[in-house]
């Protein structure tokens, strides 16, 4: 049976309802994205895991390994195909 869902309220008043621990409002993270570059193409999990880790540019991001990034809690195998892509197109890859 799935999890109940409960109404919260974020700090900006906005009103969702979720099932789970996660704490962020799907509301703020919808209005903080970016409108280009590669973090507009990631889940909200993946963008908020990066961020949280001040990866925001695509040089920081080439100082990871692909394992590190998979290691971050909300990055999954999904993410991997547009984060290889943008690392490309800048003429740039994951550390080794």
């Amino acid at each position: 049976m799935p999890a109940e869902k409960t109404l919260r309220i974020c700090d900006h008043g906005h009103r969702y309802y979720k099932s789970s621990d996660c704490p962020t409002c799907p509301v703020c993270n919808e209005e903080n994205k970016p409108q280009r570059g590669f973090l507009r193409e990631l889940s909200a999990p993946a963008r908020n895991a990066l961020l949280g880790e001040q990866i925001d540019t695509l040089e920081k991001l080439s100082s990871y390994s692909e394992k590190d990034i998979l290691a971050l809690h909300g990055v999954g195998p999904a993410s991997l195909p547009v984060l290889r892509r943008h690392l490309a197109q800048a003429g740039l890859s994951f550390k080794n």
